[in-house]
């Protein structure tokens, strides 16, 4: 009964704001808003502020009850924080750290492109757990990669200015399409039947194949719509080229001027190509920079058709990849989502202003 008498405790203002806020909000740790709770039941008065009052109240053990209100009287506020636990002392200095970084950074070993974490572990002096950590902390990962180029072209502010501003601000009536060529894309029939996928195992397929010829693939995205229209060729020569913008201009509402981005090939440049353009005075090509088929959206699309419908594909013949081409074609445009460009132009040119100067020092 003893406990029952205990004083409650006496909170300013600011400590029940603080406390109340803990005990509220969704983002604070459970055991901070619990031990909030705690304090503040035991500021209550009418003999509710004692420590058996309060864990029959609060389902708590009265112990637990007693630790935290001690807790709070010895430090206030800060006596509620958990903390720090004994644990194992740190074995890895500063020093080994440095190394590590500056020896990923500025070496390699003898007779490698880079390091491993065995190696870089053996010549530090830890373990390679301690190498892929530190790696992971200051995000170095130098069995990685990435493959650049640096467009030459004369124009290239021009054309990334002219391309860019036909995603971003398109010309009013008028439809504009990013077009390019998938050539040579292969019948390939897998020599074994293809292993479906089980629990716990992917699907499985032989590793050589029976070829059976190859297509080429004309293809125009709408940037506005999503939409693809595609042509299937044997070749792609400029005549092809040809009557692929005679199957565009078909497609394409007569009312509307049409601006097609094409890259640097010299079937969009053949002078059928260029008379036939002089006929159709509705259609505009832009030609994006040399070495920059990354800014064309249909590439894009072109990633998606190889990654779903022809990586893992398995046809038994020409036929069958024409008609798994077509089918494609059909099911994304029954469900066609324009792809959005993001990055404006002079974004794209600070980024090569970047490169360039990073590989015009004099350490490159």
């Amino acid at each position: 009964m003893a406990d029952n008498r205990l004083q409650p405790l006496v909170l300013s203002q600011e400590e029940r704001r603080t406390l109340e806020g803990w005990a509220r909000r969704r983002s604070t740790a459970q055991g901070l808003a619990l031990r909030a709770r705690i304090v503040l039941a035991c500021a209550e008065g009418d003999g509710r502020g004692g420590n058996i009052a309060v864990a029959a109240r609060l389902r708590l053990d009265r112990k637990t009850v007693a630790r935290w209100r001690s807790r709070f009287l010895a430090r206030r506020l800060d006596g509620l924080s958990d903390e720090p636990r004994p644990g194992v002392a740190r074995t890895i200095t500063d020093a080994q750290v440095e190394e590590v970084v500056v020896r990923t950074l500025e070496e390699v070993p003898e007779g490698s492109t880079h390091w491993s974490k065995r190696e870089l572990a053996r010549k530090v002096g830890i373990s390679p757990s301690s190498v892929g950590n530190i790696w992971r902390a200051f995000g170095l990962q130098p069995w990685r990669v990435e493959n650049f180029k640096i467009s030459t072209d004369p124009l290239l502010i021009d054309k990334i200015r002219d391309v860019v501003g036909l995603y971003l601000a398109p010309p009013a009536h008028a439809a504009v399409f990013a077009v390019d060529e998938k050539p040579q894309i292969q019948a390939l029939q897998r020599s074994a039947p293809v292993l479906p996928m089980l629990p716990g195992v992917p699907e499985r397929r032989s590793f050589d194949y029976v070829r059976h010829g190859t297509v080429d693939l004309f293809a125009a995205l709408n940037t506005a719509t999503g939409k693809v229209i595609g042509k299937l060729s044997a070749r792609h020569r400029a005549i092809d080229f040809r009557d692929f913008l005679d199957e565009i201009d078909r497609q394409v509402e007569p009312g509307l001027a049409v601006h097609l981005i094409c890259d640097n090939l010299s079937t969009h440049k053949a002078p059928v190509v260029h008379a036939w353009l002089l006929a159709h005075p509705r259609f505009t090509l832009h030609f994006t920079p040399t070495y920059s088929s990354w800014i064309n959206q249909v590439e894009r699309w072109f990633a998606e058709l190889e990654r779903r419908c022809l990586e893992r594909g398995n046809f038994c013949s020409l036929d069958a990849l024409k008609a798994a081409l077509e089918l494609w074609i059909k099911t994304w445009n029954d469900n066609a989502k324009p792809f959005r460009w993001t990055k404006t132009a002079d974004q794209i040119l600070d980024r090569i202003c970047h490169y360039c100067d990073r590989i015009s020092k004099p350490a490159h």
